[in-house]
C-alpha cells in the first residue's frame, strides 16, 4: 500500500519542526497585516519556503504567492491558505503573542491556515526528495480573502492553470482541536451587497401628494423585498436579504429628495446566485414605480456559493481517517457565510474542509471567529498539517491510479 508509513513521517516531522511553526504562526499573528497589504507575511513565507529549497513567486500584486512542489509529469493538486488579517482590535489580555498593530487582529485563524500550509509544504518538500511525490502539489498563499478579491487575483495570475484538484481548510471554533468538519455539497454561501438609492421631489411633509414620498417609499422595499424575495425564489437555495444601513432626511417636517438603503444578498445555491441581481432589480424597480421614486440599484458581486465536490470530500475523508483516526472525521453545517475560495471552484474540482480550533479541555466561553478575543488552541496546526499533507498525497495517489478507489478501511 502507497505510503503505509506515513503517519509515522509526519508525527517524526512535527516532533522536529512543531516548536518553530508555533512561533512562526505566533509572529504572524503580532504582525498582522489588511487585504493587499501583507508585504511582510509574504516575505517571512517565501523566505522560509527558499530556506528549504523551494523557489516561491510572489504574485503581481505585490502580495500572496505560490510555490510548487515537485517538477515532473504527473497530476496536480493545489492547498490553498488565506494570509490576511482583519481590521479588527485585539483583546486578548495578557497573551504575549497579541496583536502589536492598533486595530488589526488575526481573528479569522488565516495565520493558522497560512502555517499549517507552510508545514504541510516543507513536509511535501522532503517527500519530494524522497522520490515519495507521485505528481506536483502547488501552494496557493492568497492575499485578501476577507476584501475579498484575493482569490480572484491568484486566477488571474494563472495559478490555477493545469490543477487537477483544490483543497483547503478553515478554523472552526464550533469544532474541538482534533476534529475535521467535513460536507459534501454547499458549505458557504455566495454574499453580495446590494445598495438601494431613491430619488424624487421632495417637499412639505404637510403636502406629501405633491412629493415623492422617499421615507414611505423606502420602508415598503426594506419591507417588502425579503418577503417577496421568499416567494420568487425556490427556498431550498438558502436565499436572504438583510439590510445594514438605512438613511433618509434629515428634518422631521420634510420630505427628502434622497434616500438609502444598504444590505447583503447571502445564497446558498449556484444556480440563485447568478439569478439574484435580476431578480432584486425588478423588485425594487416595481415597488419604487408605484410611489413615482426613481430607483438606482447597486448590485456588488461578492463571492460565489462554496459548493463541495463529492469525490474531493471522499479523499478529504480518506485523508483524515488515515493521518488521524476515524474518529477525527466530524459532520459539519452549511454556513450563510462568505468564502472566496469558490472561485477555485470555478476552474478544478475541490472542497473546503473545517479545522477544529476549540480547546474543550479549557475554562471560559468559545472564541468564535470575527471577534477581538478570538484564539485558536495551538494543537491544531499539527493536526491541520496531518490533514492536509495527507490530503494532498491522497488526492495525488488518485489520480494516479485511474479507475481505482482507494480503499478508505485500509488507510484508516
Amino acid at each position: 500500500m502507497q505510503g503505509h508509513d506515513l503517519p509515522e513521517q509526519l508525527t517524526a516531522f512535527l516532533a522536529r519542526n512543531e516548536r518553530e511553526l508555533i512561533g512562526f504562526r505566533r509572529d504572524l499573528h503580532m504582525h498582522p497585516e489588511l487585504a493587499f497589504a501583507e508585504h511582510r507575511t509574504t516575505g517571512r513565507i517565501a523566505e522560509r519556503l527558499r530556506a528549504a529549497g523551494l523557489q516561491p513567486k510572489i504574485l503581481p500584486v505585490g502580495t500572496g504567492l505560490v510555490c510548487d512542489i515537485g517538477s515532473g509529469p504527473g497530476p496536480v493538486v493545489a492547498l490553498r491558505a488565506d494570509i490576511d488579517a482583519l481590521p479588527l482590535t485585539d483583546e486578548k489580555d495578557g497573551t504575549p503573542y497579541r496583536s502589536t498593530v492598533p486595530g488589526v487582529a488575526h481573528a479569522c485563524g488565516h495565520d493558522v491556515h497560512t502555517t499549517v500550509l507552510l508545514a504541510a509544504g516543507l513536509f511535501l518538500a522532503q517527500q519530494e526528495r524522497a522520490g515519495a511525490l507521485p505528481g506536483r502539489v502547488r501552494l496557493l498563499f492568497q492575499p485578501a480573502e476577507e476584501l475579498p478579491g484575493g482569490a480572484v487575483e491568484v486566477v488571474k495570475a494563472g495559478a490555477m492553470e493545469g490543477v487537477d484538484r483544490v483543497f483547503a481548510l478553515h478554523c472552526d471554533p464550533r469544532l474541538p482541536v482534533g476534529k475535521v468538519g467535513l460536507r459534501s455539497g454547499g458549505i458557504t454561501a455566495a454574499c453580495d451587497q446590494l445598495l438601494v438609492r431613491l430619488s424624487g421631489p421632495g417637499g412639505h411633509t404637510a403636502r406629501p401628494h405633491l412629493t415623492a414620498d422617499l421615507v414611505y417609499a423606502l420602508g415598503k422595499i426594506v419591507t417588502e423585498l425579503p418577503a417577496a424575495l421568499s416567494r420568487l425564489v425556490d427556498p431550498r437555495a438558502g436565499f436572504s436579504l438583510v439590510w445594514g444601513r438605512v438613511s433618509a432626511g434629515s428634518a422631521p417636517n420634510v420630505v427628502p429628495d434622497d434616500a438609502v438603503a444598504e444590505g447583503t444578498v447571502r445564497c446558498l445555491d449556484d444556480e440563485a446566485w447568478h439569478e439574484a441581481p435580476d431578480i432584486v432589480k425588478g423588485l425594487v424597480e416595481s415597488v419604487a414605480s408605484v410611489y413615482g421614486a426613481r430607483p438606482e440599484v447597486t448590485y456588488r458581486r461578492g463571492v460565489p456559493p462554496t459548493i463541495n465536490e463529492a469525490t474531493s470530500i471522499e479523499i478529504m475523508r480518506e485523508a483524515t481517517a488515515r493521518a488521524l483516526g476515524q474518529e477525527a472525521v466530524a459532520s459539519t453545517s452549511q454556513s450563510l457565510g462568505g468564502e472566496d475560495f469558490a472561485w477555485y471552484l470555478e476552474h478544478a474540482p475541490g472542497a473546503l474542509a473545517r479545522l477544529g480550533t476549540h480547546s474543550p479541555d479549557r475554562d471560559g466561553p468559545m472564541l468564535d471567529l470575527h471577534r477581538g478575543t478570538f484564539d485558536a488552541d495551538e494543537r491544531a496546526i499539527g493536526i491541520g498539517t496531518r490533514f492536509a499533507a495527507t490530503t494532498a498525497l491522497t488526492a495525488l495517489w488518485e489520480a494516479s491510479r485511474p479507475g481505482e478507489r482507494v480503499d478508505s478501511e485500509a488507510m484508516a
